[in-house]
């Protein structure tokens, strides 16, 4: 795997997070002239021959890399995953109809509060009452549910789904997360989105792919803008798109497919994830925040001192060293090490030397 951190700094951010150098590079000359065309890519028409053929590839690409076919759109939209918690229920569900929820953290929440002003909700299974520190198990899903929603990785506690639900209704997944850093089975899915800052590019432009066959299902008359149907046909152009943000993930999916594409990646993941998750265990001087091996996220590795007087002089060494954006959300505290796709497998080594000589 291709390194890619040649700052002095290493950022373990969990978003806006680390982008490949080589994107950063390619992303800062378009700034000042996009190819040769003598135009900054923030300064082109949305409507070019220049962006379209930006907006072409990377669908392309999303579409080769994840395997989605023609049955699915594929789309660029704003807002934020945060957005998408009510777009997806205003899209898909009517008031009469129930869609599940497994309840594994702050955003699947505020998802589950979104849902309810258009349908009704079933909070199948939960970890709240233990601080969503493991991803739920021994659960059944119900029959009759119009869709399951879940939330794939979970960047404050730091837990991620290895196995997906058993159910014959279709998967709604916010992947912002952990789009792209392993292989899932795209048939289970009905809707995924993703908002780009941790995988796919900067923060500004959201992925949705959708099946098309769940569209039209709704009784309520839907704003254009809200109408994933209107920019399906827009080509995410129906209005003013975010031009820079996904030109910058076009730049990120051809670095993706550079490296050898998803399985590639998840090989990538897996292989960080274990140095640091080892060190971890290993070391007597810090202990897991996760309550079991199952639920440990390959994206977000949240930890603690096991003496907590130790925690502001850990967090002084690691800074000494150049690690950056290690410091846990503030409703956990602890550390939390973000290892997205673009993480070197040089930075969390960096990481475990720190930890070692602490």
């Amino acid at each position: 795997m291709t390194s890619t951190n040649v700052l002095k700094k290493i950022n373990f951010s969990a978003g806006p997070a680390i982008l490949p150098a080589s994107v950063l590079q390619q992303a800062s000359q378009a700034v000042a002239d996009l190819d040769g065309s003598g135009l900054s890519i923030l300064e082109i028409s949305h409507r070019s021959d220049a962006f379209d053929s930006v907006l072409i590839e990377t669908e392309a690409l999303v579409r080769e890399l994840m395997q989605v076919g023609d049955e699915y759109g594929v789309l660029f939209l704003s807002g934020g995953a945060s957005t998408q918690f009510f777009y997806t229920a205003m899209n898909l569900l009517n008031p009469d109809e129930t869609a599940g929820f497994l309840d594994t953290g702050a955003w699947s929440a505020k998802a589950i509060k979104e849902t309810k002003l258009f349908g009704k909700v079933n909070v199948i299974a939960s970890s709240k009452d233990t601080n969503y520190d493991h991803i739920p198990t021994g659960y059944t899903v119900p029959e009759g549910l119009k869709y399951v929603h879940v939330t794939s990785n979970n960047t404050i506690f730091g837990t991620q789904f290895r196995e997906w639900p058993e159910t014959s209704a279709p998967l709604v997944a916010d992947m912002s997360s952990d789009i792209l850093s392993r292989e899932i089975p795209l048939e289970r899915f009905g809707l995924i989105y993703a908002g780009a800052q941790k995988n796919l590019g900067p923060a500004g432009v959201t992925l949705v792919i959708v099946r098309k066959d769940l569209l039209g299902t709704v009784q309520r008359d839907l704003p254009s803008m809200l109408d994933y149907r209107v920019h399906i046909a827009g080509g995410s152009t129906f209005n003013t798109p975010p031009v820079y943000p996904i030109y910058v993930t076009m730049l990120t999916l051809r670095w993706v497919k550079e490296q050898g594409g998803v399985a590639a990646m998840q090989q990538h993941n897996e292989r960080k994830a274990k140095l640091l998750y080892d060190e971890i265990d290993r070391n007597p001087k810090f202990r897991g925040t996760v309550a079991n091996e199952y639920s440990r996220s390959m994206m977000n590795v949240t930890f603690e001192c096991t003496n907590e007087a130790d925690t502001q002089a850990f967090q002084e060494a690691a800074e000494a060293a150049g690690l950056d954006g290690i410091t846990g959300h503030r409703s956990v505290g602890g550390f939390r090490a973000s290892i997205y796709n673009s993480m070197p497998y040089e930075g969390v080594e960096a990481l475990v030397k720190v930890m070692r000589e602490f």
